[in-house]
């Protein structure tokens, strides 16, 4: 089968991989229609994390069961499956507490490599979900975005208590970002304010439900979130992003008492203590438990009250995946599909 291999920061190719089969009993294994390029690719990509090898690149999938092993229940060939960028068994204690993300078990699909035509899913009861039926073409993109951007982007928002009466603040204008926007407006909240200075970003976070738009940074953008809160800061503030100025950022734009739901992955951020603990608001984040959403994510999109699948502005086939890795490096691309 093809699949995406990154050589070294920079270089990405598409070779011949073997065909996955079933190692475990719980094991399925689907043919990807639709695959995509996340943010956090860019980091190895750009050098920021370590290659240890020729790594197979990937952990958001779609796709058709082909194959499934002797323990699988849950999912049967022929369905048309969605499944979180983490593997968990969704029985374990920490899953059933709804973190299925850490579940005891967890294996991160990235150490799989899900850009590619033929995919194994470990744990495939816990993971995968069915959509009602075969989708429509136009409902891929959404469903896609499911796997992991619109589910934490969701999670992030949940984090921050978005919701009635709040005003939300999101650190960050990539695809998740745009998507915990999406859901802000889904959980009813107030006013949505996106911090973003790409004016197609802007118009994208405005149709999904922002209100106002803060070109400003750091402490400029700290400064302006306050004035549009009579000074006190956001209810709920999402980081999207995971540097140390959008962590900065992120804190200071949340009033006294309120919530931020971080879910960019980190590199380099340290926190300030003492000025954590006057600050006095709740820090919650982490990998999203992406698969605790599915079910309800996969239902608002089969019946089209969502599209989160607008977050994908350039699509290409699988063998151009090495353009995709360009574009949105130079930042020509918010996010990229990989047609299979």
């Amino acid at each position: 089968m093809r699949g995406v291999i990154m050589h070294a920061p920079g270089d990405v190719r598409v070779e011949e991989r073997p065909n996955p089969t079933i190692l475990e009993p719980t094991d399925a294994i689907i043919r990807a229609a639709a695959v995509c390029i996340c943010g956090s690719d860019l980091w190895p990509y750009r050098g920021i994390e370590e290659l240890h090898g020729p790594t197979p690149m990937g952990h958001e999938y779609v796709g058709v069961v082909e194959e499934i092993g002797p323990d699988v229940r849950n999912v049967k060939v022929g369905d048309f499956v969605v499944g979180s960028f983490v593997a968990s068994d969704n029985t374990c204690e920490i899953c059933q507490a709804g973190y299925p993300s850490r579940c005891v078990h967890n294996v991160m699909m990235g150490s799989v490599g899900t850009q590619a035509e033929l995919i194994r899913i470990p744990l495939a009861d816990g993971t995968l979900v069915a959509t009602p039926g075969v989708p429509d073409a136009d409902l891929i993109p959404s469903l896609l975005a499911a796997s992991d951007v619109l589910g934490t982007g969701w999670f992030a928002a949940v984090a921050a208590e978005a919701g009635p009466g709040k005003t939300v603040a999101v650190v960050g204008d990539g695809a998740v970002g745009l998507s915990a926007i999406l859901a802000a407006k889904q959980l009813g909240a107030d006013r949505i304010i996106a911090m973003s200075r790409h004016a197609d970003r802007q118009a994208l976070a405005r149709e999904f439900g922002a209100t106002d738009i803060v070109e400003e940074r750091g402490d400029a953008g700290i400064a302006r979130i306050k004035e549009l809160t009579n000074g006190l800061g956001a209810h709920s503030v999402v980081e999207a992003v995971g540097t140390q100025e959008s962590m900065e950022q992120a804190i200071g734009a949340t009033r006294p008492g309120g919530h931020i739901g971080y879910v960019g992955v980190t590199h380099g951020v340290t926190l300030d203590g003492l000025g954590l603990f006057f600050a006095e608001v709740h820090l919650f984040g982490g990998p999203a438990p992406v698969r605790r959403f599915l079910p309800e994510l996969i239902q608002l999109i089969w019946d089209r009250r969502i599209d989160p699948g607008r977050v994908f502005d350039l699509t290409l086939p699988l063998d151009e995946a090495a353009e995709g890795y360009r574009a949105m490096d130079e930042r020509r691309a918010t996010k990229v599909l990989l047609t299979v």
